[in-house]
C-alpha cells in the first residue's frame, strides 16, 4: 500500500464538488471475457462493488444469449443482487429484453445506440436510424413503467471502419436519444481515440444544440492512455457522471481495436486527489478488483490496483 496521506488533496474550485461513478465492470467488463464467469462470482463481485461505496453498479444485460453468451444468466443473476441498496441498471436491446427485465423488478434500463453507420451495422445489423426506431418503443414503455432510461452512444470520437466521426453526426444521434426520453446520455469513446480538445468541442456542440451538460455522462477507453485526461476535460465542462470499470475490465466485443475501460481505481485516485467526493472506499475497491482478477486468472491492468496491492 502507498504511504499515508496520499494522494495529497489539492482541490480545484473549477471542478465539480462530487462525481457519481457509473460502475460498468459487472456488465461491460465481464461481457468481454472469453469464457463465462460463474453466476455466483458475478453476484459476489456486484456485492463487493456496492460495499466499496459505488452507488451505481450496472448489473447485466438482457441481450439475447446468442449475441452475448457471457451474460446469458441475467435471469439467474439479478434476483441475487436486486435487494442491494444501490442503483442496478441493466442493458436492454429491445422490447423483449425490457419484458425480461420488468419481470424481475428492474428499475433502471439502458439502450445502446451508435453514432456511426458501420458500428450500427456490426452491432445491431441496422442503420443508425433503424436502430433508433427500434429503441423508441422500448424507451417509451420503460418510461411508462416508471423506469429511468440511459442512452449509450458508441463511437462518439472515432470509428475503426470510418475513422474520424464528425461532431455534428454525434450531436444528431445524441439529440434523438434525448428527445426519445432518455434521462441520461453516455458518450462513448469506444476505441479510445479521443483527446481533451475533441471532448470539449463535442460537449460544447451538444450544449449549443440544446442538450444540457446535466444529462451527459462520459465513457472513455484507455487505448491511447487518454482516458483520465479526457475525463478531466469533461469535468472542467461540468460533467458529473463518469463511467468506469473496476480493475479496468472490458473492451468491446464488436470493435477489436477497443481495449479496456477506464479503471475505476485510477479514476478514484485522480478524483480524490482533486478533492472531489465519490463516496468510494479506494482500499475496498482495490481489494475487490484484486479478488476479481484472481477469479479471472490474470492481473488487473489498472495501475492503481497494481500500485496499491503491491507487496514489498
Amino acid at each position: 500500500m502507498t504511504a499515508a496521506g496520499l494522494p495529497m488533496v489539492v482541490p480545484d474550485p473549477a471542478l465539480p464538488a462530487r462525481v457519481r461513478i457509473h460502475e460498468v465492470g459487472a456488465r461491460d467488463g465481464l461481457q468481454n471475457e472469453k469464457g463465462a464467469v460463474p453466476t455466483g462470482v458475478k453476484a459476489e463481485f456486484i456485492r463487493r462493488l456496492a460495499a466499496a461505496g459505488l452507488s451505481t453498479v450496472e448489473a447485466t444485460s438482457f441481450v439475447h444469449p446468442k449475441w452475448v453468451p457471457q451474460l446469458a444468466d441475467a435471469e439467474e443473476l439479478f434476483p441475487l443482487v436486486r435487494d442491494l441498496p444501490v442503483r442496478l441498471p441493466v442493458l436492454v436491446p429491445n422490447e423483449r429484453g425490457l419484458d425480461r427485465a420488468l419481470a424481475l423488478g428492474v428499475r433502471e434500463v439502458a439502450v445502446f445506440a451508435s453514432a456511426t453507420e458501420s458500428f450500427a451495422k456490426a452491432n445491431l445489423n441496422r442503420t443508425v436510424d433503424e436502430a433508433l426506431a427500434l429503441f423508441a418503443p422500448t424507451v417509451t414503455r420503460a418510461i411508462e413503467a416508471g423506469l429511468k432510461v440511459r442512452g449509450y452512444l458508441s463511437m462518439c470520437f472515432g470509428d475503426p471502419w470510418e475513422g474520424a466521426v464528425p461532431v455534428e453526426q454525434v450531436v444528431r444521434v445524441t439529440k434523438a436519444l434525448a428527445e426519445m426520453g432518455c434521462d441520461e446520455l453516455s458518450l462513448g469513446d469506444t476505441i479510445g481515440v479521443a483527446t481533451p480538445g475533441h471532448v470539449e468541442a463535442l460537449l460544447a456542440a451538444l450544449n449549443e444544440a440544446g442538450v444540457p451538460t446535466s444529462r451527459i455522462a462520459v465513457h472513455f477507453h484507455d487505448t491511447y492512455g487518454q482516458a483520465l485526461s479526457n475525463t478531466l476535460a469533461a469535468l472542467r465542462h461540468g460533467v458529473t457522471t463518469v463511467d468506469a470499470s473496476a480493475g479496468g475490465l472490458g473492451g468491446c466485443p464488436y470493435a477489436k481495436s477497443a481495449t479496456g475501460n477506464l479503471a475505476t481505481e485510477d479514476l478514484v485516485w485522480m478524483l480524490h486527489g482533486l478533492g472531489i467526493e465519490t463516496g468510494v472506499d479506494l482500499a475496498a475497491l482495490t481489494a475487490t478488483s484484486v479478488w476479481m482478477a484472481d477469479q479471472l486468472g490474470r492481473p488487473s491492468p489498472s495501475r492503481t490496483v497494481r500500485a496499491l496491492s503491491h507487496k514489498e
